[in-house]
């Protein structure tokens, strides 16, 4: 056998360690407050696209700006409602 020790782990976080409800509300606002602008994207990219057959040169990073803003919206509220799982260390049960 081997001389080495086993590695430390870090300590499991206790329920009191978890994220409180504010943070998580807060984290749902500031997801909806960045699903408007791709909202707006949306709309002003599907009104130029229904207008014209095709997004102009002038709309389009905007367009795609809102979007990746929208979408980072999503990504915010999926986080703030899954929560923080504790990480599962070998050998112990989940």
């Amino acid at each position: 056998m081997s001389d080495t020790p086993p590695p430390i782990l870090p300590p499991v976080p206790t329920p009191s360690e978890a994220r409180s409800g504010c943070l998580t509300a807060l984290m749902v606002l500031g997801g909806i407050v960045m699903l408007l602008p791709g909202l707006c994207a949306l709309l002003f990219g599907g009104a130029s696209v229904i207008d014209g057959g095709k997004i102009d040169s002038d709309i389009a990073p905007l367009v795609f700006l809102g979007l990746v803003v929208g979408i980072g919206g999503v990504v915010l509220i999926w986080a703030a409602i899954r929560g923080r799982k504790a990480p599962v260390h070998p050998g112990t049960q989940p």
